[in-house]
C-alpha cells in the first residue's frame, strides 16, 4: 500500500477545516524540485555578479596597466633629455676648461666606473619589475654623474673666481688723461745728456687731472719720496704694485683699500 501523507487546513474559527491526502513520494518530489530551481536561481545570480566584478576589476587593471605604459614611456623620455642635458653639461665645462687653461678630466675619472656593466636583473621577476630594475640604475648613474659633474663645476668656479681677483688685481687702464710725453725704457735725459733707464711713464695734463687706480689694492704709502715728489703706492697683490708720483694731492690714506678707477691723487709738478 503506497505511503499517503495527509494535510489538514485549518482556516479561522468560522471556517470548514479541509484536509488533503497525498502520496508520500509526491510530496517529496515537489520538495525536492522547489530545491533545485531555489539553488540553480541563486547559483546562476551569483555566478552573473561575481562575473561583473571580474569584468569591472579587469578593465580596471587594463586601465591601470595603460597609465603605467604611458608614465614608463614619459620616463624614458625624460631620462633621454636628462641625459643629454648632462652631456651638454660636460661638453660646456670642457670648453670652459680649454678656454681658461683649467687641468682636464681624463674619461675614466668623468665616468668613475659607472660605464661599465650594471648590476644583474634577477629571472624570476615580471616584466614589469625587470623594466624598473633597469630604469632605476639608469637614474642612479645619471644622479652619480650628475653630482660628480656639479663638484668639479663647484672647483671650476673656484677657479674662475680665483682668476677674476686675479684680474681685477692686474693693473691693465690709463691712470690718467692725457699725452704721454715719457714712455718706459732707456731715454735720453736733458739734464745728464746720456742715456738713462725710465722705469715708468710719463703722462702730461693740467694740475689736478684726477688719477685713478690701475687695478684693486691697498695703498702702501702715500708721501714724498725723492725725485718723484709726492707720491702713491700702490700693493695689487700678485707681484703688482704701483707707484703714482708728482702728485699736488692726494685722495686716499695709508691702509686704504681701493678698486680700479677709484680717484687716488690729482695730478701736479711736485719732485
Amino acid at each position: 500500500m503506497t505511503k499517503r501523507l495527509t494535510f489538514m487546513f485549518v482556516p479561522d474559527s468560522t471556517g470548514i477545516a479541509r484536509q488533503v491526502s497525498l502520496p508520500a513520494w509526491l510530496v517529496w518530489g515537489a520538495l525536492a524540485f522547489v530545491f533545485i530551481i531555489v539553488f540553480t536561481t541563486v547559483f546562476l545570480t551569483a555566478e552573473f555578479f561575481s562575473g561583473q566584478v571580474n569584468e569591472a576589476e579587469l578593465a580596471r587593471l587594463q586601465q591601470e596597466n595603460q597609465d603605467l605604459a604611458r608614465k614608463y614611456e614619459q620616463m624614458r623620455w625624460d631620462l633621454a633629455e636628462a641625459n643629454s642635458r648632462y652631456q651638454e653639461l660636460v661638453q660646456k665645462e670642457i670648453a670652459i676648461r680649454t678656454m681658461f687653461d683649467l687641468p682636464e678630466i681624463n674619461l675614466e675619472e668623468r665616468q668613475l666606473g659607472v660605464g661599465g656593466p650594471s648590476l644583474p636583473i634577477p629571472e624570476n621577476v615580471s616584466t614589469t619589475e625587470k623594466v624598473a630594475y633597469a630604469t632605476g640604475a639608469e637614474v642612479d648613474r645619471l644622479l652619480t654623474l650628475s653630482r660628480y659633474e656639479l663638484d668639479k663645476f663647484t672647483e671650476v668656479e673656484q677657479k674662475l673666481n680665483n682668476l677674476q681677483d686675479r684680474l681685477r688685481h692686474t693693473p691693465s687702464i690709463k691712470p690718467t688723461t692725457g699725452w704721454l710725453s715719457r714712455g718706459f725704457g732707456k731715454k735720453y735725459d736733458p739734464f745728464t745728456g746720456y742715456r738713462q733707464m725710465h722705469r715708468g711713464i710719463d703722462i702730461a695734463n693740467h694740475t689736478g687731472t684726477p688719477i685713478v687706480a690701475t687695478a684693486d689694492g691697498v695703498v702702501k704709502s702715500a708721501r714724498r719720496r725723492g725725485q718723484l715728489g709726492k707720491t702713491v703706492v700702490i700693493d695689487h697683490g700678485y707681484g703688482f704694485v704701483t707707484r703714482y708720483g708728482h702728485l699736488s694731492k692726494y685722495n686716499v690714506k695709508v691702509g686704504q683699500h681701493v678698486k680700479r678707477g677709484d680717484v687716488i691723487a690729482f695730478m701736479g709738478s711736485t719732485g
